[in-house]
C-alpha cells in the first residue's frame, strides 16, 4: 500500500525505544510532524530511500520531546522511527 508524503502538521505514530532491561517496552506514541527533511538515505546504497526523514514533536504521557531526524518505518520494527497510524476498523 502506498502512503502519502508527510507534511507539516500531520499526525503520525512515533515508536519509542523502550529500555534495555525491558522495564519499559517499545510503544507507539502520537506525534506531530514539525518539518519534512526529505527522503531518508538508504544505508545500503547511499541513495534516497522510499522512507521519509521528518522532525517530530512527540507526545508522551509524561511530557513532550522533539526528534529532529526521525526515519519512517511502516513495519514498526525500529525504536526511534515513525509510521502512519493504522486505520480503525
Amino acid at each position: 500500500m502506498s502512503h502519502p508524503a508527510p507534511a507539516v502538521g500531520r499526525i503520525v505514530h512515533y515508536v519509542s525505544y523502550g529500555t534495555p532491561g525491558g522495564e519499559y517496552t517499545s510503544q507507539c506514541r502520537a506525534a506531530i510532524v514539525t518539518a519534512v527533511n526529505g527522503r531518508a538515505i538508504d544505508p545500503g546504497t547511499g541513495g534516497e530511500a522510499e522512507a521519509f526523514d521528518v522532525a517530530l514533536a512527540v507526545l508522551n504521557p509524561t511530557g513532550m520531546f522533539f526528534h529532529e531526524h526521525c526515519v519512517q518505518d511502516e513495519a514498526h520494527r525500529n525504536g526511534g522511527s515513525w509510521h502512519w497510524p493504522e486505520r480503525a476498523a
